[in-house]
């Protein structure tokens, strides 16, 4: 008898040990639930002494993962490896993890800051009266170029990308969307074009262009413009408007053609453990001090409208990152392709890659 009972308290005390492991890595590993908040977000894309003040004000552990695209990170959250309380996907993202129940609905009444946020970049179509999301940063797709290394010459167009005397001096965005988005909008089509012949005829378009193109790249091209590497970028206007503020020289453009207009939000997903939390740091990021510290750091445009008059007006009066309604209604917002032409754009991408190869 004695030796059974040893044998249970034995029993006891080893799953007692397994049970602390178990919790311990969870926690590691980004299961949320108490006291943290597992943050899931795009590469340099906060200021981390915001998240710290938010960690401090409230005693909640912030654990912070990124990711580089929309599609990674909707694949990570649907394994399920890893419980996220927040993420920030784009606009086309959150409409399709609207579709599939990925999200949960917001509680306004715990968001009383969201009335900080400009009413232009609130109840669009992804995301109707902002069920689901809050508005985080927003911006263009766009041209960055330095004349000093072109002899001088403007670019105002994406056709201007084909002329001959560019070779080696391009650097593109590894992103199927935004680079057959080029090539659609140099060709008079949507960028959320789904015709057949068009896609295969802006695939073509790209292929011509090969002989200009340095690199297709991620975060490397801040670096590889800023140390004049190459001439010209295609860029999101936060990384632009980073680059020029180090280098004067340089100049941003949205070309003539149209471009994308993008919003990324914070959501919750449905699989979060500290749906509490989530909502006290989204109300955190919508004061209007630390949206525009955040800001600051971030260098993509706010639609806070309260954190405007604190930021510098030499960046929120400047048209090329702030434009006014009368630009960006004429650009587009990336739409949900739907899984099968999203993979015919990703095929057709992939192809022009190893084209040059």
């Amino acid at each position: 008898m004695k030796k059974l009972v040893q044998f249970t308290v034995a029993v006891v005390l080893a799953s007692a040990v397994l049970w602390y492991a178990i919790t311990e890595l969870n926690s590691a590993q980004g299961y949320s639930g108490g006291n943290t908040l597992t943050i899931y977000n795009w590469g340099d894309y906060i200021n981390m002494d915001v998240v710290e003040q938010f960690e401090e004000e409230t005693g909640v552990k912030v654990i912070y993962e990124t990711f580089d695209s929309n599609e990674a990170m909707k694949t990570k959250i649907e394994q399920g490896g890893t419980t996220y309380d927040i993420a920030i996907p784009s606009e086309y993202m959150i409409d399709k993890m609207i579709q599939e129940d990925l999200l949960i609905p917001l509680d306004h009444a715990k968001l009383p800051n969201l009335g900080n946020i400009d009413e232009r970049f609130m109840d669009l179509p992804f995301d109707p009266k902002n069920k689901y999301s809050v508005p985080y940063f927003w911006g263009t797709v766009g041209i960055v170029y330095n004349p000093s290394m072109l002899d001088g010459k403007e670019i105002t167009s994406w056709n201007d990308l084909w002329d001959e005397d560019l070779k080696n001096e391009i650097l593109l965005i590894d992103g199927a969307r935004e680079v057959m988005g080029m090539a659609l909008n140099s060709l008079g089509y949507s960028l959320n074009d789904t015709d057949k012949a068009h896609l295969l005829e802006a695939k073509r378009k790209l292929d011509t262009l090969t002989p200009n193109i340095k690199a297709i790249v991620g975060d490397e091209n801040r670096m590889l413009i800023e140390n004049e590497e190459a001439a010209i970028g295609l860029v999101w206007s936060g990384v632009a408007a980073e680059l020029m503020w180090e280098n004067e020289d340089l100049e941003y453009v949205v070309p003539v053609e149209g471009s994308n207009l993008w919003f990324d939000n914070m959501v919750i997903p449905k699989t979060a453990k500290n749906v509490e939390a989530a909502h006290q740091f989204i109300n955190f990021m919508l004061e209007a001090e630390v949206a525009a510290e955040n800001t600051d750091y971030v260098s993509y445009s706010t639609p806070n409208k309260a954190a405007m008059p604190l930021l510098d007006e030499e960046l929120t009066g400047d048209e090329r990152f702030y434009p006014p309604p009368e630009l960006t209604e004429k650009l587009e917002v990336y739409e949900n392709l739907g899984k099968r032409n999203l993979a015919y754009y990703n095929e057709l991408f992939l192809e022009f890659k190893m084209h040059g190869k």
